[in-house]
């Protein structure tokens, strides 16, 4: 067997694992962490107490934007 054989049946069966991982990662069941529960509910809350704006100020955009990516 030549160098570059026992390369590419090395590179073969680290695919081959990878592949498995992934799809045994797909077939675990999703878990939800607290804190995504508790923004969405603060989140949801908040919208409905508010009256909704027809126009809105590029700061209050970027401030949203932020405070969005902030809790990702």
């Amino acid at each position: 067997m030549s160098g570059s054989e026992l390369l590419l049946g090395l590179i073969a069966i680290r695919l081959a694992v990878l592949v498995l991982v992934g799809w045994s990662l797909t077939l675990l069941p999703r878990q939800t962490r607290h804190g995504d529960l508790a923004c969405n509910a603060s989140v949801a809350a908040a919208s409905e107490a508010r009256p909704q704006a027809k126009i809105t100020r590029p700061r209050a955009v970027d401030a949203a934007f932020a405070d969005m990516l902030r809790h990702d």
